[in-house]
């Protein structure tokens, strides 16, 4: 009989050590899968990160290119309007100009290879004043009634400067002639000097200098 119990416990520590066992076992194996989920979710999570910086990046470059884009296109719209008021100022003047060609009623040149000046001096020859008073009895309907344009012009012998100022004087004497002659009154007329600037013909010749030694009047209705 005691021989039959203690068989019975031995085969109950077995029975119990074996599921102890298999319970570790188990457990370990359990652990085993759990960890390889975790470790396969660690690595999935990295690598969403690392999409999701790449990601970040394009948006980032596509950002920059479309800011470099609208910057591109605001300078051509600057350009392009900027294009267009110069195109718009430039259509003023040529339509100043065309008025003002429309409006010239007559127009003299007294030069210097025409004996209406002498070299280098600004004082009004006698053949000056004498085609001064053609021009005055062409406009004598109403002289006082016209605006005139004088321009001084110079060849290119000596300073440019000393050129500026001798067509200058030149002007202002033909213009001094018409006020005190003629009566024309001053705020009418606008004297300039372009000096060595304008030339009618090439300076290389005698002639073609004497030719550019000249004072225009226009004369404007």
């Amino acid at each position: 009989m005691r021989r039959a119990v203690v068989t019975v416990a031995v085969a109950a520590f077995a029975v119990a050590g074996t599921s102890a066992c298999a319970t570790r076992g188990y457990v370990r194996t359990q652990v085993g899968q759990v960890n390889s989920k975790v470790d396969s979710l660690s690595q999935a999570l990295e690598e969403t990160q690392q999409r999701t910086q790449a990601n970040e990046q394009r948006i980032s470059e596509v950002d920059t290119r479309a800011g470099a884009a609208q910057t591109a296109a605001d300078a051509a719209g600057s350009a392009a309007k900027e294009a267009n008021t110069v195109a718009l100022a430039a259509g003023s003047r040529a339509e100043a100009v065309e008025k003002a060609v429309n409006r010239i009623v007559y127009e003299v040149v007294l030069a210097e290879d025409q004996g209406n000046f002498r070299f280098g001096s600004a004082e009004l020859p006698d053949e000056a004043k004498a085609r001064i008073d053609e021009l005055i009895t062409q406009i004598k309907a109403d002289p006082k009634g016209h605006y005139f344009e004088i321009e001084g012009h110079t060849d290119n012998v000596g300073p440019a400067e000393v050129n500026k100022r001798i067509g200058l004087e030149r002007a202002e004497a033909v213009k001094a002639y018409l006020y005190e002659q003629h009566q024309i009154p001053l705020h009418r007329m606008n004297v300039i000097s372009y000096g060595e600037e304008k030339p009618a013909q090439p300076n290389n010749t005698r002639e073609g200098r004497a030719a550019n030694r000249r004072v225009v009047i226009r004369v404007l209705g």
